[in-house]
């Protein structure tokens, strides 16, 4: 019997933040997840794959997060050539930036 409720208190706390989530934020993850998680850290604790790729994470210490809308709407160009050039509609932007204030 303890060792069922410590497996149970182990699914929740494992479960609850993705529960948490919007559908947004769900969507923004999905998205950074298929497209960035390749060089960047994009949940709460890892390191990011590429040195140079900032963790999404801090992104929001860097930039407020809401002014990201513009550049991704246009087109976001970096100084480093690896990353790729992506420019998102409206929706796409919006989830993305939910997930993004998720982990702040």
């Amino acid at each position: 019997m303890k060792v069922q409720l410590y497996s149970l208190g182990f699914a929740l706390f494992i479960l609850t933040p993705a529960l948490a989530a919007t559908p947004s934020e769900q969507r923004g993850k999905t998205f950074v997840l298929t497209n960035c998680a390749r060089c960047h850290a994009v949940d709460r604790v890892s390191s990011s794959p590429l040195k140079i790729a900032p963790p999404f994470r801090v992104l929001h210490k860097r930039y407020p997060i809401e002014t990201l809308a513009e550049s991704l709407a246009e087109g976001i160009q970096t100084g480093h050539p690896t990353m790729p050039e992506f420019q998102l509609e409206p929706d796409q932007i919006h989830d993305l930036l939910s997930y993004l204030k998720s982990l702040e």
